[in-house]
């Protein structure tokens, strides 16, 4: 069977099942809990990180069922774009399971990892946070490649362009290549000038001017990785849709991005782990997508970090690593602020639940990712550490360390420390810490050592 086309996709976009939107929100949440039920999937509090091989498979045939019944919903034509369970699975047949990113010495593969692998997971490190001066940006950009173990980078966002806020499409264009230039201008200072940016373009926030930012003159490559987005739930727009579009004809790669909500329509853990994995099917079948990037959320404290997060994020990595097996990062956001104890927590919780359950990981997203000028490069170089120190640590093992972290900070979840930016812990000039934050981080670095995670 031949693999179904972009242009097939757009077809059924236009030909497949009438629905209302209310009526297909209405189908996911029934469809969901029908399956939960079939396949007896149930929420252990207990084992936040679970070791069952069994319910990982569960997880993944109840999805390729719900998204057999249910497809995606374009919100501009009112129709369901569906597969048959046989494109399905001839779709995941042929899914990469590795693809080319960078350039020069940083050209690199990034390959779908296994549960328990002894291989590093990929780094990409950075975020797409907001800072608030074009001179910071470059002090970030140029901490995040000077990571030994950073393997892409996520450039920052920037906020205004010549003194000019950033509201509108026309200054979004502007502003995203500015952010280009910087971004390149920083990878050269930290002597990497051909790391891969794979959040492309972060500072356009309509598809039109992620579109028009995108071409070689404005120094953006095919091995870099531009994040095309399906809306919550299984919902996408037109206008995404060209955009896909437009990278497929380029030869770009394009990594699909979703965000798996606990408490919305998906219901609890268990639904939300289902629909995880169909948003990865999803991304295989719609977008054709090379590498993928997801982060589970809880929607009452919206952070990565709760124990049922853990729990849908643990299981739905397992079920994909172990059944669809490609490249794909978890983004974990972390409730409490920059420079805090909570923080660090989270941060090792979060690369426990990922690693140890076969997919790559993207550093630290302080305070939900909401606040300007919250991040710190050091704890970016902390999660990269944490994360080869744990490679290949059983899932067993992580478990019982990420129930010991949940104590310290799980109470704590829905009123976190707002923590400190990035002036108040590093000297802007310099670009290097201060005194009073290396003597937390080193207070910080040995508490998790004591737990057994030997950060080198």
């Amino acid at each position: 069977m031949p693999p179904i086309s972009f242009i097939e996709v757009l077809n059924r976009s236009l030909t497949g099942p009438v629905s209302s939107e209310k009526e297909f929100d209405y189908k996911v949440g029934m469809k969901l809990r029908e399956l939960v039920k079939k396949y007896d999937i149930k929420y252990n509090p207990e084992n936040p990180i679970p070791s069952d091989n069994s319910l990982a498979d569960d997880v993944f045939k109840a999805a390729v069922e719900f998204y057999t019944d249910v497809g995606t919903y374009c919100m501009d034509t009112e129709r369901r774009i569906t597969f048959t369970e046989d494109e399905i699975k001839e779709g995941i047949k042929n899914v990469p399971h590795a693809t080319l990113f960078g350039e020069g010495n940083e050209a690199k593969f990034f390959s779908a990892r296994t549960l328990e692998s002894s291989e590093h997971p990929w780094c990409h490190v950075g975020a797409g946070i907001a800072v608030s001066s074009e001179e910071l940006l470059v002090k970030l950009v140029e901490a995040f490649a000077s990571i030994p173990e950073t393997d892409s980078v996520s450039v920052p966002t920037l906020t205004e362009v010549d003194g000019v806020p950033i509201r509108t499409p026309p200054l979004e264009v502007y502003g995203s290549i500015r952010m280009i230039a910087l971004a390149h201008e920083a990878m050269k200072r930290a002597g990497r000038p051909g790391l891969p940016i794979l959040n492309l373009v972060s500072t356009a926030a309509s598809q039109i001017a992620g579109i028009a930012a995108t071409a070689p003159q404005f120094g953006i490559k095919p091995t870099d990785g531009w994040l095309v987005d399906a809306f919550p739930d299984l919902k996408m727009y037109n206008d995404v849709l060209t955009k896909a579009a437009y990278l497929l004809n380029w030869g770009a790669n394009i990594g699909a991005c979703y965000t798996p909500l606990i408490g919305g329509y998906s219901g609890g853990p268990e639904g939300t782990a289902i629909m995880s994995v169909a948003y990865s099917i999803n991304g295989i079948m719609v977008l054709k997508s090379r590498y993928q990037l997801y982060y589970v959320s809880n929607i009452v404290n919206g952070s990565s970090s709760s124990r049922d997060a853990l729990w849908a994020l643990s299981v739905s990595a397992q079920a994909i690593s172990r059944n669809i097996k490609v490249p794909i990062i978890h983004l974990s956001y972390q409730a409490a602020g920059a420079a805090t104890e909570m923080l660090l927590y989270e941060i090792t919780a979060a690369i426990l639940a990922s690693v140890a359950s076969g997919i790559s990981v993207e550093s630290n997203h302080p305070s939900k990712a909401v606040l300007t000028d919250h991040i710190i490069p050091m704890e970016s170089e902390f999660y990269c550490k944490v994360a080869h120190a744990v490679t290949g640590m059983k899932r067993s093992e992580v478990n019982e360390l990420a129930k010991i972290l949940l104590l310290k900070y799980e109470k704590d979840l829905n009123n976190p420390p707002k923590g400190k930016k990035y002036q108040e812990c590093y000297d802007v000039k310099t670009g290097k810490p201060k005194e009073e934050y290396l003597k937390f981080y080193k207070v910080m670095e040995k508490k998790i050592i004591d737990l057994g995670i030997q950060i080198e």
